[in-house]
């Protein structure tokens, strides 16, 4: 158990977890039962940290130099500091260059946004009117992948509009009047500027859906089926996620065709987390352990989970009145604010970011010290994505998990 001074919170260690036990006897069969049903047994919140990590002996097959893509790609990957290719990009991007279809699951993390992008731009260079449609669930992921393109292109001539909701739709059609080989965006969004007829669905060969899984729990998976009957039947299709269902692979069938199915996940959380659990002992709130964290120097930068839009947005509040430096991001927050947030906490400006799920999926940012769960995540699968926003790239990380 984390810190032993809350309450003598140590006495619920993980050895101790047994249908014998008075905390499982307390938490009516010990587990924890979100606000949409899910009951997790918390035991699956604690996890020690392997030091001597699996991908730390990973030899790849490939070097970047081996890919058989354009040396100014090549060259702009390397600058961007990437020096081998990760499992999932030493085993997909050969596929996806010669145009398989591709269900890649990795941890988050891992690198499978340049995945799939480095052998798509290449196809780009090699095809100068290829179109590629990047789909994913939430705007902050879209966005993100729209700036690692650019990064990687610059100089190029190759161009993408990002088509998003919480944006000025008007300036996302001007854009795309101009030529541009790569749209990504959010299903709700791009269906809208379809049935607008600004995008023509006939003309992109390659779509990518990343976080899949994620379109399907929000809600999206109509608007993705809807677009996807809209493409050519001769497509490359490619499916990335850090999850898999039995739902996601009635999908997989649906959407894809003798897809290479590459996996290197070896487990469902990175070893290099620490995971543990704080409970709330009478006497004591969720709100007062907080406070005690945060003013620990080695929680430096903070990442909170909260259940609901108000409930961030009351915390942060009362964060910032004691006296941290805090900022929210959530599906009330336009996205100017939202997008302002995130940049606070990437550039280090603010030690802590209050959120909902929807900072949970795909969102690369650096040196995220702690994850604190403040509240239980609704489903285990949340909670694999909430905390992987730490240990990225085999950083040691820490999650904790509030119990009451």
């Amino acid at each position: 158990m984390y810190n032993r001074k809350f309450n003598n919170a140590n006495k619920m260690k993980s050895k101790n977890f047994s249908r014998r036990s008075p905390q499982f006897k307390k938490s009516g069969g010990f587990s924890s039962k979100s606000q949409r049903g899910e009951n997790i047994n918390p035991a699956k919140f604690i996890n020690k940290a392997v030091v001597t990590k699996t991908l730390d002996n990973f030899v790849p097959e490939h070097k970047f130099q081996d890919f058989k893509v354009d040396q100014r790609l090549i060259q702009a990957v390397i600058a961007k500091g990437y020096k081998t290719p990760t499992p999932i990009q030493d085993q997909a991007i050969p596929h996806i260059i010669n145009g398989s279809d591709i269900v890649g699951i990795a941890n988050t993390g891992t690198g499978k946004t340049a995945a799939f992008l480095i052998p798509l731009i290449n196809k780009i260079i090699r095809n100068p009117k290829e179109q590629i449609l990047i789909i994913t669930p939430t705007r902050e992921l879209s966005i993100q992948i729209d700036q690692e393109l650019k990064c990687f292109v610059r100089g190029m001539k190759i161009f993408s509009v990002c088509c998003v909701g919480g944006m000025n739709i008007g300036r996302q059609i001007s854009e795309l009047r101009y030529s541009c080989n790569v749209i990504i965006g959010t299903p709700g969004r791009l269906k809208d500027l379809i049935n607008k007829k600004v995008i023509n669905l006939s003309k992109f060969n390659t779509i990518v859906l990343d976080e899949a899984d994620r379109m399907l729990d929000m809600g999206f998976i109509n608007d993705t089926r809807l677009i996807m009957n809209g493409l050519p039947k001769e497509r490359q299709v490619l499916f990335f996620s850090a999850t898999i269902s039995q739902e996601i692979e009635k999908i997989i069938k649906e959407f894809l065709r003798n897809p290479v199915r590459i996996s290197v996940k070896t487990r469902e959380t990175a070893e290099n987390i620490e995971q543990d659990i704080i409970k709330i002992e009478q006497g004591n709130t969720k709100l007062n352990i907080l406070n005690s964290l945060l003013g620990k120097e080695e929680f430096n930068k903070v990442l909170i989970f909260g259940r609901t839009k108000h409930g961030v947005e009351k915390l942060s509040k009362i964060l910032y009145g004691n006296g941290f430096k805090v900022d929210s991001i959530h599906g009330n927050k336009n996205h100017a604010q939202r997008q302002r947030a995130l940049g606070l906490f990437k550039e280090n400006r603010i030690q802590i970011l209050v959120a909902t799920d929807v900072a949970a999926r795909g969102l690369d940012i650096a040196n995220v010290s702690h994850v604190i769960n403040y509240d239980i995540p609704a489903t285990y699968d949340d909670y694999i994505h909430r905390i992987g926003r730490t240990g990225r790239w085999n950083k040691q990380g820490m999650a904790l998990t509030f119990i009451d």
